[in-house]
């Protein structure tokens, strides 16, 4: 006899946006065959888990989430990228009903379909053509590849995501237009290596409207920039034709931020991470960037403690922030990851070294970040709002990617609603902050 109502399915979304974006993709075929969503694991048909295998510390929080769903509900699905290497979650937990690696949904939907049938309904199983989003509706992230081409040394993330996918040109930019349709204001463009895109596609072109756009990290961003909302671009590697770009964000097409994952600047231990990428002459290149484009903003992310970083290893990287003057940092201790080639090279760095250098390192960038945050007083930026509040609101100028970077305080005289995009004079700053009123919409 087939069931009265929709099953329910329970999600648990663990990780970065890239696992973000597949728990999307999930969600949608799952609704498009009438399942419904429900909040809490207990009266959920089944729990779904797409877990974070990165670090050791991710995978600890991946099985406590497995853990948790187990008991309070029984029927669990494991995916994502703890799920390329299994054993561990097969060991703590053999009653999980399927365990899938990351990006293959077909099997999440096989095993959902086995535990627990789709019920059809032509009233249930309609869904926006944007598909399900789990991000605000005014900001959306746009993967344009799975798996990356490179071997640092301490990522296991082409173990787990396999080698560089790229999606043809066409199909990115389907998606985006419907992403823009249904109300987003801010798109971000994501992948493990954002500027290799098309490297593996040799660059073919795919026919988009009136023409035809090479699958080329340049090409795909520029048409883009026609969609008339904010484009952003996370996790770019320093390629050199990444100078292509700031000619866009000087135009304004796309936004003039870039995220670039530098990890170090030490010559020796960018060598021992296996860095792709000639790392010798970045700071003429991010000199050249600036003086391009002014308003460029930098984010990146540091590691410190890496086996065999020493004082003298710190110290250059120290001078080198100092001359870089990254705008956005974000800064790791080296951990340990199993199956990764660092395990091997010996000269640990001791715990309490590793947090007196991330505290030397912060405590430097939040003095850099101060000086850069003080030369925005008295200029007018625009602001997407994120949250509303009664008399002061908050958003996100140009140089905030969310989540990640700071934010931007605004008073109004008169109410915002989420997703709209104002002009704010910038009155003070703080470390990371900048606070302000609106004066335009």
């Amino acid at each position: 006899m087939q069931q009265a109502t929709a099953p329910k399915v329970s999600f648990v979304s663990l990780g970065c946006p890239k696992a973000l974006v597949d728990s999307e993709r999930i969600i949608t075929r799952l609704r498009a065959e009438g399942y419904e969503l429900a909040r809490k694991h207990d009266g959920a048909d089944l729990v779904i888990v797409n877990t974070c295998g990165f670090l050791d510390s991710a995978k600890r929080e991946s099985l406590q989430s497995i853990g948790e769903a187990m008991a309070q509900n029984g029927k669990v699905i494991v995916t994502g990228c703890m799920g390329a290497e299994p054993e561990q979650i097969e060991r703590a937990y053999p009653g999980v009903l399927s365990i899938t690696g990351p990006q293959q949904y077909e099997s999440v939907l096989q095993a959902v379909h086995r535990a627990v049938p789709p019920l059809h309904n032509p009233h249930l199983d309609l869904v926006p053509p944007q598909g399900i989003k789990l991000t605000p509706r005014h900001y959306a992230y746009l993967k344009i590849s799975e798996g990356c081409n490179n071997r640092c040394s301490f990522c296991i993330i082409p173990k787990l995501r396999g080698d560089l996918v790229s999606r043809p040109a066409n199909d990115v930019l389907r998606e985006a237009e419907r992403l823009v349709s249904a109300g987003v204001k801010e798109l971000l463009v994501i992948s493990q290596d954002t500027s290799a895109y098309g490297v593996d596609l040799k660059y073919a072109s795919s026919p988009w409207k009136d023409r035809e756009v090479r699958a080329k990290f340049f090409d795909l961003t520029e048409a883009l920039g026609e969609l008339g909302v904010w484009v952003r671009l996370q996790y770019v590697y320093p390629y050199p034709h990444v100078d292509e770009v700031i000619g866009l964000m000087n135009e304004g097409k796309i936004l003039p931020y870039l995220d670039i994952p530098f990890q170090h600047a030490s010559p020796e231990i960018l060598k021992a991470m296996k860095r792709p990428a000639a790392q010798e002459k970045t700071l003429s290149r991010i000199k050249k960037w600036r003086e391009e484009c002014p308003d460029l903003t930098l984010r990146s992310t540091f590691i410190v403690g890496f086996p065999g970083e020493t004082d003298s290893d710190f110290a250059y990287l120290l001078d080198w922030l100092d001359q870089a003057e990254i705008d956005r940092l974000g800064c790791f201790k080296y951990e340990p990851v199993a199956g990764a080639q660092s395990n091997a090279l010996g000269n640990a760095v001791p715990d309490e070294t590793k947090q007196e250098r991330w505290d030397a390192l912060m405590a430097r960038q939040q003095k850099v970040s101060s000086r850069r945050l003080k030369r925005r007083v008295g200029t007018r930026q625009q602001i997407i709002i994120d949250e509303v509040g009664p008399t002061v609101s908050k958003g996100r100028s140009k140089a905030d990617a969310p989540e990640i970077d700071g934010a931007v305080y605004v008073s109004s005289r008169r109410p915002l609603k989420v997703g709209e995009i104002v002009t704010a004079r910038i009155e003070r700053s703080d470390a990371y902050d900048l606070h302000g009123s609106v004066v335009g919409f």
